[in-house]
């Protein structure tokens, strides 16, 4: 376990904590893998029904660490590959990767590969003061890594408009855009997508591993493919006894 996350289960959702506030969460190699590891094997464990991702301290993710980034930039001659990019390759698909829901709690910045953690969750409940932005262009990078996540959540235009300004936004503007879907005030946060984060871990997990094994492989199929993805998996909860004892439960 690292040093940097604190991980805690309750039934079946499993909370994972960024635990850097001192670096504002700042995402070096040590903690991308980390939390990659702990997402993974979260969403591997039959026992969870749901993942919530919240953060120690007064921000959410600042983006990746500087420092590390200078280290690297700095090195002669180059280390054979790119840990960080590495790093933060696998980081930034997980969402697109695992088969349980990702809930996200952002209070404070979200800024750069913050942000882009944020667009891997799959349900986000923002503050309203919540700071996001892809801010890599101050600093003379372009948000390759996590571009991809935040143009599906929030359209290609748009995210390549905030990757060309890196001007920062609220969560209710997070809202406007597709990237949150629930603000609250800032001490609300935690507690509603806790209640979010309970309320899908306590629903029928068949329905919702096929649901999102459905989405993930109807991404960039025909339309008559993914229709036939999406009635192969219905007819698969259909059939499976959990749905009947569902129905059965419901009808009396």
């Amino acid at each position: 376990m690292s040093e940097h996350l604190e991980i805690r289960r309750d039934g079946r959702l499993v909370e994972i904590a960024l635990n850097r506030p001192e670096k504002r969460n700042a995402l070096n190699v040590p903690l991308c893998i980390a939390l990659a590891d702990a997402l993974e094997q979260a969403a591997a464990d039959p026992q969870t029904g749901a993942i919530l991702l919240t953060a120690n301290g007064k921000a959410f993710c600042a983006g990746m660490d500087l420092d590390e980034m200078l280290e690297f930039a700095r090195a002669t001659p180059r280390p054979e590959g790119d840990p960080a990019a590495e790093a933060h390759e696998r980081l930034f698909t997980v969402g697109s990767r695992i088969n349980k829901p990702l809930v996200a709690a952002v209070r404070g910045p979200a800024l750069a590969g913050g942000m882009g953690l944020a667009a891997n969750c799959h349900v986000v409940v923002a503050a309203e003061d919540a700071l996001f932005g892809l801010t890599e262009i101050r600093i003379g990078l372009w948000p390759f890594l996590v571009f991809r996540a935040v143009a599906a959540a929030v359209g290609e235009r748009r995210a390549v408009e905030m990757a060309l300004t890196g001007r920062t936004f609220s969560g209710r503007e997070a809202a406007q855009y597709g990237l949150a879907h629930y603000v609250q005030p800032a001490e609300e946060v935690e507690a509603k997508a806790r209640e979010i984060a309970q309320g899908i871990a306590a629903a029928s997990p068949e329905a919702i591993r096929a649901g999102m094994a459905s989405v993930r492989r109807s991404r960039g199929k025909s339309a008559a493919e993914a229709g036939e993805i999406a009635r192969r998996y219905r007819e698969e909860v259909i059939q499976s006894e959990a749905f009947r004892e569902e129905l059965r439960r419901w009808r009396h």
